[in-house]
């Protein structure tokens, strides 16, 4: 589970439409793109898939193609094969003041299992942190994929229970970049701790 409380900046890329789901509720659907700024390689264009709770399209904003706008809301990744989509549960849209730069920040509930590597590490300023990958797991079809977030836990050494294939809850400040091309999700820990993973769990 990678779920995130952000604000989103952008431009519209979809037009607003109507749609409903299978309970019957309305809500408003539109795309927005956003440059992400890369750590090596060329910046990389991501769409947002977003929705709106409403009865119709008056009660909100004009949401036109090439509009900058600001989201508010619940922002979830899903993996499905290698593509990773990312969905915006809108609670909030601004298209008066929106900045001209892109931008997604906010922050990151996680819950997955540890990967190989936690290391110890210290800064220049004789600082401690803990730096480590950690894997959120989801069905897809009768397989599962997988997405990776980088952690980084700043003025703690790592504790017993951080070990690989552990089961770990985490919350912190997300931070999103570009690596080789590829979305790279990076968590700025505020707290976390052991999962106690259940059988029929589809984290694993």
């Amino acid at each position: 589970m990678i779920k995130c409380n952000v604000t989103v900046c952008g431009t519209v890329s979809r037009q607003a439409q109507m749609r409903a789901n299978k309970e019957g509720t309305q809500f408003a659907s539109f795309g927005i793109n956003i440059v992400i700024p890369a750590k090596s390689g060329i910046n990389k264009t991501v769409e947002i898939s977003v929705a709106k709770t409403c009865n119709n399209l008056s009660e909100l904003p004009p949401i036109q193609v090439g509009t900058r706008i600001e989201v508010a809301g619940i922002l979830m990744f899903h993996k499905k094969g290698e593509a990773l989509y990312l969905n915006l549960s809108a609670t909030g849209i601004n298209t008066f003041n929106a900045s001209n730069n892109d931008g997604i920040t906010g922050t990151m509930e996680f819950r997955g299992t540890l990967g190989k590597q936690i290391e110890d590490k210290t800064t220049k300023s004789g600082k401690s942190f803990t730096v480590f990958s950690a894997y959120s797991s989801e069905k897809d079809g009768d397989n599962y994929t997988y997405t990776w977030v980088r952690f980084m836990q700043f003025d703690k050494r790592k504790e017993a229970w951080m070990q690989p294939k552990a089961g770990i809850n985490a919350k912190g400040d997300l931070e999103l970049g570009v690596y080789n091309n590829r979305l790279d999700l990076t968590c700025r820990i505020s707290e976390c701790s052991l999962w106690e993973k259940s059988s029929n769990s589809y984290q694993h």
